[in-house]
């Protein structure tokens, strides 16, 4: 394997040379924000007239073709948007809707870069697609050819020709732009297994590539002393505080950043959009002093021990999408707007809201949602932070369904009748943890003892009953074993689990100097009080523990009453009853949209899809089957007749005679089309 940095130009120069996509790579999928970035890059290049680095190129020679012909195993995307933006640039000026300086410019780029002219018909253009993409790609080197429309192949060239025509830059500026990208072209041997570095390449590292792109972003554009100044001063201290995972903390500073929840692969997307209007060296700034607070959470070293304590709870349970709540937390706290133990009690609050939840089993799909918001729905009572605590606690009572902070009814009767033994290993140690420990100052690292193997969780009435255990238990042992086997009730900790195996429970409590009476977890302790281990023992501890619960995940009611009830948010997702009910606005793709009906919310969401995508409504226009949801598109208004429909583009109609819940349903089956969760979408209620 060989790699070498060089103008892309180059690598595409060459009458004989062939570029082919391999059977196995995807279908080509770039969409209009890919080619908007590339393009607005080009724009930025012509003014800076600095080079920049657009990603690498692997292939493999093929020794055997006549031309010389590349199998592109990585970089197909960049290859295939780059050729139809040369394309573009060669019909425009062709047909004289852009003029260059240079008089052979459209013939440089349609020869040197696109086609052998010396080659036959079939073998002339020089990239060749997978078979899918192939024709449409094709259709666009004949003048006089119907274009396939329901193809991003299509939709990215028509993207780029208006594009050109607006004329932001000269087309000579556009193709020195084009000549000043770099790559690093990676060449295979056929020794190496290509397949296996594809997917090398493709499936893993995801994370790490991204954090590698953001690091690029920040250094490439800064002279070499700047470089070094900015690595130690801003990028060292950033990858130290988010323990090296850089990655995962940009995932949550632009989740917070921008108000829009993000997935891993378009960490460094988002990045370089938040980041166009910014100042490079004061964002550094506030990047690393989020970093810093990241640190804190990460590793729990704040000043305040009880704080630290806290952090360390709450990172057992689902902690992450918790964190840019918590980042607004830090800096009302740096700021002397919360006290110690303002923050304690707000870091209690989660914790009991995460860990009911759990119990309860409660999705955590709409977490990232509720924690991304909270600050911003805490402000907005009143537009300030006073009484942050209060309204914190209002706030999370008054959620609702999948959001719900369970009761304490709901929570203690679930927590002592669920199969605790069953839930994950993390839930079960903090569990054990905070009813061993509770909130003494005298604690036990429960954490550090399970994890090395020093105690682990004991059943008392043991999984498998001798004949003894059968007889203690009475002639309902079959029932009670069913029945309490794993529920709270019947487990604790010891660091003799294996010689206690199933033996009696008086052998378990009077082993000489390791049985319970001698155990020094304070729960063996209440339960070597006991003189005998059946049904009675079992509802007693359960009673106890429950009780027990309550008072380690309390939650007092929230002190405070707003002037007006706010509005409520849920997601398409959740299985709610939208009839009736007010929409006032939405979220969508980091968007907030005010709305003045269910109507106009259908529309709207539809017109921002359509931006996304133009081939999706395109080809169900185009479908004459009229079945799914093409019969609910169509070219022009008068195929719904006298029903309502929404104009969406110049010729696309969609029908909209539907009820709220049928708009909102039908909205869930394009979004599948679009690969969009419906949990992506947030409307605000106005609930009577």
């Amino acid at each position: 394997m060989h790699g070498d940095a060089k103008y892309l130009i180059r690598f595409l120069a060459g009458a004989d040379k062939r570029f082919e996509i391999p059977v196995y790579q995807r279908n080509y999928a770039w969409r209009a924000p890919q080619c908007k970035a590339l393009y607005d890059d080009l724009i930025k290049i012509a003014k800076t007239k600095k080079n920049h680095f657009l990603g690498s190129i692997v292939s493999v020679y093929n020794p055997n073709s006549y031309d010389r012909e590349y199998c592109i195993i990585d970089g197909q995307q960049r290859l295939t948007t780059i050729s139809l933006l040369l394309l573009c640039m060669y019909h425009l000026l062709q047909r004289g809707e852009v003029v260059s300086k240079e008089k052979k410019l459209s013939q440089k780029i349609y020869e040197e870069y696109l086609i052998d002219k010396y080659g036959s018909e079939e073998t002339k253009i020089k990239l060749k697609p997978i078979e899918q993409d192939r024709e449409a790609f094709w259709l666009l080197f004949q003048e006089n050819k119907q274009k396939k429309e329901n193809s991003l192949i299509t939709a990215n060239y028509e993207y780029f020709y208006k594009r050109i025509q607006k004329q932001e830059i000269s087309i000579d500026d556009l193709f020195e732009s084009i000549s000043r990208i770099m790559i690093i072209d990676i060449s295979l041997n056929h020794e190496d297994n290509a397949q296996m570095i594809f997917e090398s390449l493709n499936s893993t590292g995801i994370l790490l590539e991204e954090g590698d792109k953001i690091r690029n972003y920040i250094f490439m554009g800064l002279s070499e002393k700047k470089q070094k100044l900015y690595y130690k001063k801003y990028w060292s201290a950033i990858e130290k505080q988010s323990g090296y995972d850089v990655s995962n903390f940009f995932k949550e500073y632009i989740t917070l950043k921008q108000q829009k929840i993000l997935s891993s692969k378009g960490i460094y997307t988002a990045f370089k959009e938040y980041m166009e209007q910014k100042d490079l060296e004061e964002e550094c700034k506030e990047m690393e002093k989020y970093a810093c607070w990241y640190e804190k959470l990460l590793f729990a070293n704040t000043s305040i021990k009880k704080v630290n304590d806290a952090i360390e709870r709450w990172k057992k349970l689902d902690f992450l999408v918790t964190v840019p709540f918590f980042w607004e937390v830090f800096g009302l706290w740096q700021q002397k707007y919360l006290t110690n133990d303002e923050v304690l009690e707000i870091f209690h609050c989660v914790e009991c809201y995460l860990f009911r939840r759990v119990i309860c089993d409660l999705p955590s799909a709409v977490l990232p949602k509720i924690f991304l918001f909270l600050h911003r729905d805490i402000f907005l009572l009143e537009n300030n932070t006073k009484q942050y605590v209060a309204k914190l606690k209002y706030i999370l009572l008054q959620k609702r369904q999948k959001e719900a902070f369970p009761s304490d009814e709901e929570f203690s009767k679930t927590f002592v009748s669920r199969n605790i033994y069953a839930m994950p290993t993390k839930t079960k140690h903090y569990i054990l943890e905070r009813l061993e420990n509770k909130n003494s100052a005298e604690t036990k690292n429960i954490y550090m003892l399970l994890a090395e193997g020093s105690c682990s969780i004991e059943h008392i009435m043991p999984q498998k009953l001798t004949q003894q255990w059968k007889e203690d238990l009475g002639e309902d042992w079959q029932k009670i074993h069913n029945l309490w086997l794993h529920r709270i009730a019947n487990l604790t900790l010891t660091a003799y689990n294996g010689k206690y195996s199933n033996k009696s429970f008086l052998q378990k409590r009077d082993f000489k100097e390791i049985g319970l009476k001698e155990s020094g977890f304070r729960m063996n302790q209440k339960i070597a009080q006991k003189q005998k281990w059946g049904l009675e023992e079992l509802l007693q501890r359960s009673d106890e523990l429950e009780k027990t619960a309550l008072q380690i995940w309390s939650f007092s009611d929230a002190l405070y009453q707003p002037f007006h009830k706010p509005l409520q948010e849920y997601t398409l997702e959740e299985e709610y009853c939208f009839r009736a009910k007010q929409i006032v606005k939405f979220y969508f793709q980091g968007v907030e949209e005010i709305v003045t009906s269910w109507r106009d919310f259908y529309e709207k969401i539809l017109i921002m899809l359509h931006d996304k995508d133009k081939t999706v409504l395109n080809q169900l226009a185009d479908n004459i089957s009229q079945q799914g949801l093409s019969n609910y598109v169509a070219r022009k208004k008068e195929f719904f007749q006298k029903q309502n429909c929404c104009q969406i583009s110049d010729n696309i109609y969609v029908a909209a005679h539907f009820s709220t819940q049928q708009k909102i349903n039908i909205l869930k089956k394009f979004f599948t089309l679009y690969k969009i969760e419906s949990d992506e979408v947030i409307v605000s209620l106005k609930e009577e």
